[in-house]
């Protein structure tokens, strides 16, 4: 009866978080505190939100002008709306934009504090990950939460076993 229960238990929990294969993703920018350089996701106070898609990648967006630095945390589906210059390679790893030669190539406009042609930063590195939620944040301290998430089936495997 005890081994039926377990089961059931690990049934239902399967069950419950089935719906949730979208991967999770920081999704914030440098202007919000704890979200620079120097990554503190404490600081941000949340674990992330999932992706819109259920194939989504997280993407790390760098853009420099000088010694001004943008960060930008997000999903790829999120940034591919407004962005045109999302490089087409998208494995892990970082990469240059990729340059839109026709961006607001019809546009005249005569008020030149909007960047329209989006070249305000000369320097835009998209850095992309897909094997592990919250990819984007700070260097991974080794899958944290895929060893726990292993070590819980084990405990459980060899309760069922017992």
């Amino acid at each position: 009866m005890n081994h039926l229960k377990s089961i059931l238990t690990v049934l239902i929990f399967m069950v419950a978080f089935e719906r949730s294969t979208a991967i999770w993703c920081y999704r914030c920018t440098s202007a919000t505190p704890g979200c620079g350089e120097d990554f503190n996701w404490r600081g941000i106070g949340f674990l992330g939100d999932p992706c819109p898609e259920d194939d989504d990648i997280c993407v790390k967006v760098i853009e420099k002008r000088g010694v001004t630095q943008t960060i930008t945390r997000e999903c790829l589906s999120t940034l591919r709306g407004f962005r045109t210059d999302v490089p087409a390679d998208k494995y892990e790893g970082c990469r240059p934009a990729a340059k839109d030669e026709q961006l607001a190539h019809y546009v005249n406009n005569s008020i030149k504090q909007l960047d329209v042609k989006r070249d305000y930063f000369p320097q835009t590195t998209f850095c992309f990950c897909f094997l592990d939620h919250r990819c984007n944040g700070a260097p991974r301290l080794g899958g944290v939460s895929t060893w726990l998430g292993l070590t819980v089936v084990m405990v459980v495997v060899q309760r069922l076993v017992l």
